[in-house]
């Protein structure tokens, strides 16, 4: 049987606004699973990334409680919730986060030199998932001599070389184009297999078709559909 690592119960996440206060969710209760492959959907604004920054302890909720592998995360001290990142959920970042100093090879090794892992081993690691997202060849430039779509490869390589268990991936795909898309799911498919959980805001409809189920976000309600 599939063990659950993240649940949510009566999640709430309220903004205050000059305007007066914003309830982006209300009640969330869900549970995710080891190897589930899940879409987020719903339209511009309606918090997914919101949502995948709550899962990713990089936000704290108004009120509720999201468990991780049955602790209650409420209880974490910064440095446990460093560790959480480090260790069990790692997130593929809309806007990249890549550091501009830093090759690309050393941005995808970065998270795996901070666990304290040999760096020639780093290094053979960086490569085998740079190969696998198709950028193997830019190894040595930096972020800004990349694309949009080609940094994009570099976060989610980044994000995959720590082999947590939970994979939070905001929009991945939406700067690439269709064949780097389909090898990109494919390896969520893998991942999958692995007795991950990948939970990918997505506004491609094909591709959320082909998840497990997908978690629809409307109106300040998560449900899945």
């Amino acid at each position: 049987m599939s063990k659950t690592l993240l649940e949510t119960i009566n999640l709430k996440k309220n903004f205050h606004h000059k305007n007066g206060n914003i309830q982006l969710f209300n009640n969330v209760n869900i549970k995710i699973k080891s190897g589930d492959l899940i879409a987020l959907v719903g339209p511009s604004g309606s918090g997914k990334s919101t949502f995948l920054h709550l899962l990713a302890l990089l936000d704290d909720p108004t009120s509720g409680k999201i468990l991780l592998k049955n602790k209650d995360t409420k209880t974490f001290t910064e440095t446990e919730k460093d560790s959480v990142r480090k260790n069990n959920v790692s997130i593929i970042f809309q806007d990249n986060n890549l550091l501009t100093d830093f090759s690309v090879s050393e941005n995808v090794m970065m998270p795996l030199i901070i666990k304290g892992e040999k760096t020639l081993i780093a290094k053979k690691k960086a490569d085998s998932l740079l190969k696998r997202v198709n950028i193997l060849n830019r190894k040595n430039h930096f972020p800004n001599e990349l694309s949009g779509g080609e940094q994009q490869r570099v976060a989610i390589a980044r994000s995959l070389i720590s082999e947590t268990e939970v994979i939070l991936a905001d929009e991945p795909t939406g700067n690439l184009d269709y064949k780097t898309s389909e090898n990109i799911f494919s390896y969520f498919t893998k991942l999958k297999k692995l007795k991950k959980a990948i939970i990918f805001a997505t506004h491609n409809r094909e591709l959320a078709n082909r998840a497990d189920y997908k978690l629809s976000i409307s109106k300040g309600h998560i449900k899945r559909v």
